[in-house]
């Protein structure tokens, strides 16, 4: 066995779980902006929005959801930085 076949054998990869959008499998149409223990999950404790890449939402839902967080935050439920 060379040095490289024995390398590829000793790693083991883990296949990452699926990621889902949260929204469409509750079912859920509105994504209210007075919510707010579900807008506080899709942002980050500096403030930031989390994106479909680490949340799994669909571009459909992520573009909803970042309004309802911009409308949280000009209404002041929501924290524009941390403090």
């Amino acid at each position: 066995m060379s040095k490289k076949e024995t390398q590829t054998q000793t790693r083991r990869f883990f296949s990452p779980r699926k990621k889902f959008c949260k929204f469409c499998a509750e079912d859920i149409h509105y994504i209210d902006y007075k919510n707010v223990p579900l807008l506080e999950e899709f942002v980050l404790d500096k403030g930031k929005i989390l994106s479909r890449r680490m949340t799994g939402t669909c571009a459909y839902h992520q573009r909803r959801l970042a309004s309802a967080i911009k409308k949280a935050r000009i209404m002041a439920l929501l924290p524009f930085l941390p403090e």
